[in-house]
C-alpha cells in the first residue's frame, strides 16, 4: 500500500499528490512514469513522475480529472492509501550536455516537461521553455519552471494570461529571429510533451528547420509492460510500444495520424 503524504489542487481539475514510495523514488529518472491501481477493482492508469524525493522516499504525481478513475483518485485524502503503484516504467529521457534545449509543455504535459527541463539544466544546458494552457486557471508549475529555466514563455489560448496564442506561435517567432541572426544558432534539441495536436504541430515546424525533436507519446496503455500491445504506434515505419520502447520518440518520425485514430477509438 502507498500512503498519500500530501495533496494540492494546482489548477481547475488538476491535482498533485505526494505518495510514499521509497523504492520508486530511489530509481526514478526524468521522463519515466508509473502505473497506478487505486484498489482491487481499479483500472490501471499511467501517470507521469512529476517529481521525486529520495531522502523522504516520496514521488509526486500530477493528474487531471478526465474520467472515472482519475475522478476517484481525486477523492482520496491525505493519509489514504493507494493499493499499488508500479514503476518507474519507460526509458528515461536521454539527457546530455548539448547546448541549448527548448522544452515545450502543454496542459498537464507541463508536469512531465518540468523534471525533463530540470535534468537538461543540471547537465549544463541553456533551457528555453514554452508552456501553454487553454486559460490561466488551467496553467500549472509556472513558478517551478521559472526556477530552472534561462527563459520562460507562457501562452494561453484565450489570452487570459501570458501571450495569447499557441506554443508553436512563440517557437516560430524564436526560430525566425534566429534565422535572421548571424550570431545565434538554432537550438540543439526541442523536447515536447502535451496534447497530440500540439506535439504534431511542433514536430512539423521543427522539421522545416531540421532541428532534432523528441516527443513523449501518450498512447492508450493497459499493462504497460509490453505484453498487451494497446500502446503500439508507428515510428519511422516500424511498430513500437509506447510503454517499453518509449515514451520518448523522434517527433519527425512519428505517424501522428495513425496515433490520433487509435486515441479516438
Amino acid at each position: 500500500m502507498f500512503k498519500i503524504i500530501d495533496k494540492k489542487q494546482l489548477a481547475q481539475d488538476t491535482i498533485k499528490i505526494v505518495v510514499g514510495a521509497p523504492q520508486i523514488a530511489k530509481k526514478a529518472k526524468a521522463g519515466q512514469f508509473v502505473v497506478v491501481l487505486i484498489d482491487e477493482q481499479s483500472e490501471r492508469i499511467p501517470l507521469t513522475l512529476a517529481d521525486w524525493d529520495i531522502d523522504n522516499g516520496t514521488i509526486s504525481l500530477i493528474f487531471q480529472k478526465v474520467g472515472f478513475t482519475t475522478e476517484k483518485l481525486a477523492t482520496l485524502k491525505i493519509g489514504d492509501e493507494i493499493q499499488h503503484i508500479l514503476g518507474p516504467l519507460g526509458h528515461p529521457t536521454a539527457v546530455s550536455k548539448l547546448g541549448t534545449v527548448v522544452c515545450i509543455g502543454g496542459g498537464v504535459g507541463i508536469a512531465e516537461v518540468y523534471p525533463v527541463s530540470r535534468a537538461f539544466k543540471q547537465a549544463g544546458n541553456r533551457i528555453i521553455a514554452i508552456i501553454g494552457s487553454r486559460s490561466k486557471d488551467l496553467l500549472i508549475l509556472e513558478k517551478e519552471m521559472k526556477g530552472i529555466c534561462d527563459e520562460l514563455f507562457v501562452t494561453t489560448d484565450d489570452g487570459s494570461y501570458g501571450r495569447k496564442g499557441l506554443v508553436t506561435d512563440v517557437l516560430k517567432e524564436l526560430l525566425d529571429v534566429i534565422e535572421k541572426s548571424t550570431h545565434t544558432k538554432y537550438p540543439d534539441l526541442v523536447y515536447c510533451i502535451g496534447p497530440l495536436a500540439m506535439m504534431r504541430a511542433v514536430s512539423g515546424l521543427t522539421k522545416n528547420y531540421n532541428i532534432k525533436t523528441i516527443v513523449s507519446l501518450n498512447p492508450i496503455m493497459v499493462d504497460a509492460t509490453g505484453m498487451c500491445g494497446a500502446c503500439r504506434c508507428s515510428v519511422g515505419g516500424k511498430t513500437v510500444f509506447g510503454c517499453v520502447d518509449g515514451p520518448d520518440f523522434d517527433g519527425h518520425e512519428v505517424d501522428f495520424e495513425e496515433l490520433g485514430k487509435r486515441l479516438r477509438l
